[in-house]
């Protein structure tokens, strides 16, 4: 059964979705966050801000930002992240909660028994089911789910299968990585909660490459999800071997930006494979979030922006320096905070993530739904590095930008960048490595020309060398086949 149509929220104009999400704010705060967050009611208690002052959107600001750094064990506090899960106990329910709240409880107590009561609860509160951060920034840290959180992951995943207009009969192949991590799970959920039938090849690590291809080739999906670079690989890999895929309509990316220029070479790839129409979207997601958010189908060259959940969230942009609130429309930082959560719970997080262009809360054009879309151009702050080039100076290189310009550049087939010290002497100057395999037949000559120049162009800095490999070389050193991640850029610097 279909758990949420989506169809009265995508209805709301932004005046109503906006008092939707104060009325569910004052309650989140007051009834869940307050009384049970260990970590919130001690930075409320410490500045002073009483639960009900936090009465709309804007009353936010008063709350300081949470970030990745906020959950790093210390020596005081060995287990940091659990001072972040709601922890209910008889005294803060019967403190907080308003009569008409605890009532149904009461009731239930005397109809059913206090025990079966508590368990009621419990269930909702009690960590079953738990997903990590993958550690590119600090280490592993782990955010853990109740049976609510479970519905949530059942509503965000129902939402996002009926925004790409997925039908009861299709097929879906799930071929990301098989991990305690949000993109496997989020498609697994979707697809229990609109009781499609999905396969989970759990990546190539679990299913090597010739594996992926002849399921894929039985079962026949319409659709086909994964991480951007594997889903290329495999597609890569089967295009090679003559296969055809005129059955697949539908490809969706997550766990990695996704620009147009690989959307445009991923269509290509599957042009010749005999699937001459395929919508390629991307999403969007983070653990913290313990959801995703979604592209709906658009005409080539186009997309919509991922459809945000209201009800479900308030996403903020702020200037990542000063931490103002930007307009609608405007670049800046994403900023998160939940409206319905349970089990570890984040307030103003702080992604990291920057989006240019921001929040539009106009209808889409595509879909014509009436929730805020946030812009696909989005970048981690953390990937704009500082390399020492020279004695002399340094430059600041957003390391996302080498990758639009040697995923979009035709003629290169696979690549992986390198940021080292010469001589691997930590005191020595910085270089910049590119391993290219190109495409057969082109001009090796003139492509290095290009991808010296392409790089010089978009950070005002040229590779150290261009190295050109052979597909199978590259591909191992991008681990595609066995990691969780590809090794894309390497920043094997020792680290200060």
């Amino acid at each position: 059964m279909t758990l949420d149509p989506w169809s009265n929220l995508s209805r709301y104009t932004p005046p109503d979705i906006r008092a939707l999400q104060n009325q569910k704010l004052r309650r989140f705060i007051s009834e869940q966050l307050y009384p049970f967050s260990p970590h919130y009611r001690q930075v409320f208690d410490r500045l002073g801000i009483k639960p009900d002052e936090i009465r709309t959107v804007e009353d936010l600001k008063r709350i300081p930002f949470t970030s990745k750094t906020d959950f790093i064990a210390t020596p005081e506090h060995p287990d940091k992240s659990r001072e972040f899960v709601l922890q209910p106990n008889r005294e803060t329910i019967r403190r907080h909660w308003p009569l008409a709240k605890q009532l149904p409880i009461l009731f239930l107590a005397f109809q059913k028994g206090q025990d079966y009561a508590q368990e009621k609860i419990s269930r909702e509160y009690r960590p079953s089911f738990v997903t990590f951060t993958t550690g590119t920034t600090n280490k592993p840290v782990s955010f853990l789910y109740s049976e609510w959180d479970i519905r949530n992951l059942y509503l965000s995943g129902s939402r996002m299968l009926n925004l790409f207009g997925i039908k009861k009969d299709e097929r879906i192949f799930n071929m990301f990585p098989y991990a305690p991590h949000l993109a496997f799970w989020q498609v697994v959920f979707a697809g229990l909660a609109e009781c499609v039938t999905i396969f989970s090849s759990g990546g190539g690590k679990c299913l090597a490459t010739e594996g992926q291809i002849a399921a894929i080739l039985r079962m026949r999906p319409s659709i086909l999800l994964g991480v951007p670079s594997y889903v290329y690989h495999v597609l890569r890999e089967a295009r090679d071997k003559k296969s055809r895929m005129e059955f697949l309509r539908q490809v969706v990316l997550g766990a990695a930006r996704v620009t147009e220029g690989f959307k445009s070479k991923l269509r290509e790839l599957l042009f010749d494979m005999g699937a001459a129409e395929v919508a390629i979207l991307g999403t969007y997601g983070f653990t913290e979030a313990r959801c995703a958010w979604a592209e709906c189908p658009a005409q080539p060259g186009h997309n919509s922006g991922y459809h945000l959940y209201p009800d479900q969230e308030i996403i903020e942009i702020i200037d990542p320096d000063t931490g103002e609130v930007k307009k609608a429309g405007e670049d800046g930082e994403i900023v998160y905070t939940p409206l319905d959560a349970r089990g570890s719970v984040v307030l103003r997080y702080r992604t990291g993530d920057f989006v240019k262009g921001g929040v539009s809360f106009s209808p889409c054009p595509y879909c014509h739904r009436g929730v805020a879309r946030l812009s696909t151009d989005i970048t981690r702050l953390s990937d704009v590095k500082g390399l020492n080039l020279s004695k002399i100076k340094g430059s600041l290189v957003n390391l996302n930008d080498l990758a639009n310009v040697l995923n979009e550049m035709p003629n290169i087939t696979e690549w992986q960048v390198e940021i080292k010290k010469r001589n691997d002497d930590p005191h020595d100057v910085d270089e910049l490595l590119v391993y290219i395999s190109p495409k057969e037949g082109c001009d090796r000559n003139k492509l290095e020309v290009n991808i010296r120049k392409n790089i010089q162009l978009c950070s005002e800095v040229s590779p150290n060398a261009v190295n050109f490999l052979s597909l199978e070389e590259i591909v191992r050193r991008l681990e595609l086949e066995t990691a969780n991640k590809e090794k894309r850029i390497l920043d094997t610097r020792p680290r200060s």
